[in-house]
């Protein structure tokens, strides 16, 4: 087995573990979500800016990603719930995740939120350099990141802490 290979099992043994354990790591203090352009499925292009005034969920993932594609019915469920109060989702494919896979998973599972693909790797890059899937992070309605997640979330606890962060001004 050669030095990738290694690398590659680590990484896919440590998702394994920190999917299974859903790790939430909460951060010293909000900051700033980092500048990033999102490339949507239609084309069209987000911005972190866009993202001021609202509760953002970004969450990268992949296809590949047997974690990723398990917590979908659960982000579109969160999603739908408190949309109308002024929270928006971004579902980030990652650069290796065929575009083709992305939009047929995307259409197929008539996935509610934005879906973007970062087919350079550059908005994995900006946000912390993202390896493991699924890695979601939160931000507040200032623009900036208050919890990351790696591996699911606790979506009763996350649920919650949505409301906080909705109802704050």
């Amino acid at each position: 087995m050669g030095p990738d290979m290694k690398k590659l099992l680590y990484i896919a043994l440590t998702a394994a573990l920190l999917a299974t354990a859903g790790a939430a790591v909460w951060l010293s203090g909000p900051t700033a979500a980092p500048e990033s352009t999102f490339v949507l499925l239609d084309g069209s292009k987000n911005s972190t800016s866009a993202f001021k005034g609202k509760v953002t969920l970004v969450n990268f993932w992949a296809t590949s990603c047997v974690s990723c594609v398990a917590e979908m019915p659960q982000l579109a469920a969160t999603f739908n719930k408190y949309q109308a109060r002024g929270y928006d989702t971004v579902a980030v494919a990652m650069r290796y995740d065929p575009p083709a896979y992305v939009v047929n998973f995307a259409q197929t599972r008539q996935l509610p939120f934005k879906v973007a693909i970062d087919n350079t790797g550059a908005v994995a890059q900006a946000w912390g350099d993202v390896q493991l899937t699924p890695t979601s992070y939160l931000v507040n309605k200032r623009g900036e990141i208050v919890k990351r997640y790696v591996g699911a979330p606790d979506f009763a606890e996350l649920h919650r802490l949505i409301e906080k962060l909705l109802a704050e001004a």
